[in-house]
């Protein structure tokens, strides 16, 4: 059950920081309400995800999930580039991610 938290954990986190790009185009309270429901909401499945899972590993997937989906949301939202040293440099934070969940 750990790692489904720490997944919806990384949700969170993604939402989170989409919410701070809204924010800073439209200055609305909803959205500013939005990132403190969604970092909340993140921050309190990261926390239980970390009952079971070590700090380290818990943190790297965390924020590795969150970069990752930041950067999908980026592209497929906000036209941002999706170059590809962008893509392969994302691909090291993944495969980081999931070396520290092998070696774990």
């Amino acid at each position: 059950m750990a790692w489904t938290y720490l997944i919806i954990a990384s949700l969170g986190e993604i939402f989170g920081v989409a919410s701070i790009n809204m924010f800073l185009k439209r200055k609305s309270f909803l959205w500013l309400l939005a990132i403190v429901v969604t970092f909340t909401f993140g921050f309190i499945f990261l926390a239980l995800a970390m009952k079971e899972i070590p700090l380290g590993t818990a943190y790297a997937i965390w924020t590795g999930l969150g970069a990752t989906g930041a950067v999908i949301m980026g592209v497929l939202f906000f036209k941002e580039p999706a170059g590809l040293l962008r893509l392969l440099f994302l691909t090291c934070i993944i495969s980081g991610a999931v070396g520290l969940k092998v070696v774990g």
